[in-house]
């Protein structure tokens, strides 16, 4: 029984030998022996080699503004007919209209010379060997595929940022071959996305854009097929909302609450419009280290020069009535004190003492009066002061004072500002980007 176990096994591992050795002869019976891999398989050489793309893209990751790149990871497939091949049914299996071939076959056929034109960085994935496989048809159509890892150079743009929309295209060239003797062409679908690739920061525009064109390379003085995809990033706004738009929106509605705090609360009321400033600024700057920095203005300088403007302009109406108050006050005490000084026994209203040997107004213990004061309110006299400090309103009696009506019509007209800053910036900014 151990001899004939022995025997069963030297038999299977024979007749394994058997056919690898006449797999592999089969294979290499397809190349002929005057083929040459450095020759286009042309069946007229007066047209190109048509060469079919197609992509499918498996993560998109590393979309870094610094360096103004990104990295994809993708599976690229190149297909041509190679009619010099000879294909007998001896290479299928049953049922099969093709084979695959080892990764070695492929360096003994001619080969496309594509390359990515913005890249900085290709490689082929790779952990026992690299992941690549070459797959011949009965109709002699050559597939080869690849795992690929391509850092994309992409020219992005950050004038509508934090709502920026960067288009990063991907040139696939012939790097040797011109267009007359290889022409590049995408197959359907094209460039397929995987469906569960997500992005944090981007949402990425679907369908993609193809584009098949011929480029000329000045270097070379030639013109050479040329393969684009455009990848659409848009950035998602919700982030920056919450973390920026709102709470830079709060500040600058807390700071409208200093108009209600009298002057009688000036501690108060500076320390809370100094905190929304340096809230603002602590802000700014942190926002500042999410983007290389640019010449230019971005949507985000706008806004937060804007937000920073409301609350300064708090910040300088409160010095203003400040110093309106001062004045309002000084004017004020120099009538109390002025009125302190005249005597219990005044001139008949209408009479007046004048001086004829002096213009001042005492004269020894006489009173001299120089002119008469019918002014109803301080600092209403507009021969004496250049602005009313205070007034009475006919309509209703009441005394009005000047600061007070500044710090009443801001608690107005900050809003009403506000509202039209709103109004102005976000339909430009969602304009720009449609």
């Amino acid at each position: 029984m151990l001899t004939q176990y022995w025997i069963f096994q030297i038999i299977l591992l024979f007749s394994f030998i058997v056919d690898n050795v006449t797999s592999d002869k089969n294979i290499k019976n397809v190349l002929p022996s005057n083929y040459v891999k450095e020759m286009r398989p042309s069946l007229n050489k007066s047209e190109p080699v048509m060469v079919d793309f197609s992509i499918y893209v498996v993560d998109i990751n590393s979309i870094n503004v610094e360096d103004m790149d990104f990295r994809i990871d993708m599976f690229v497939r190149q297909k041509w007919t190679e009619p010099r091949l000879r294909i007998t049914d001896s290479i299928f299996e049953e049922g099969d209209d093709y084979v695959t071939l080892p990764p070695e076959f492929f360096d003994n056929l001619w080969q496309p010379d594509p390359y990515f034109f913005n890249s900085k960085v290709v490689q082929i994935a790779a952990l026992t060997h690299k992941y690549s496989s070459v797959t011949l048809y009965r109709n002699k159509t050559v597939s080869y595929t690849a795992r690929m890892h391509a850092i994309v150079a992409c020219q992005m743009e950050f004038k509508n940022y934090p709502m920026d929309i960067q288009i990063c295209p991907l040139y696939i060239e012939s790097f040797s071959y011109n267009i007359k003797k290889v022409r590049f062409r995408w197959t359907q679908p094209g460039v397929t996305l995987n469906p569960e690739l997500k992005l944090l920061q981007y949402h990425i525009g679907y369908p993609l854009q193809l584009d098949e064109t011929n480029d000329y390379m000045q270097e070379k003085a030639e013109n050479f097929s040329r393969l684009i995809v455009y990848f659409r990033f848009e950035r998602h706004i919700g982030h920056h909302l919450i973390q920026t738009f709102a709470p830079s929106g709060l500040v600058v509605v807390l700071s409208w609450f200093s108009f209600y705090l009298g002057l009688d609360a000036i501690p108060g009321r500076v320390t809370l419009l100094v905190t929304c400033m340096l809230t603002l600024v602590t802000m700014f700057t942190g926002l500042k280290s999410d983007i290389p920095p640019v010449a230019y203005v971005k949507a985000l300088d706008l806004w937060m020069a804007g937000c920073m403007v409301f609350v300064f302009a708090a910040l300088a109406e409160f010095v203003i009535v400040k110093v309106l108050d001062v004045k309002y006050q000084s004017r004020k005490n120099m009538i109390t004190d002025a009125s302190r000084l005249i005597p219990m026994q005044m001139p008949p209203p209408n009479c007046s003492f004048i001086d004829k040997r002096a213009n001042s107004v005492w004269d020894g213990s006489n009173i001299r009066f120089t002119q008469r004061h019918s002014a109803t309110s301080v600092g209403s006299n507009p021969t004496s002061y250049f602005l009313d400090l205070s007034w009475i309103d006919h309509a209703t009696g009441k005394k009005k004072i000047l600061w007070e009506e500044i710090d009443r019509s801001s608690r107005l007209v900050f809003p009403a500002l506000y509202v039209l800053f709103l109004v102005v910036y976000w339909p430009v900014l969602l304009f720009k980007n449609t």
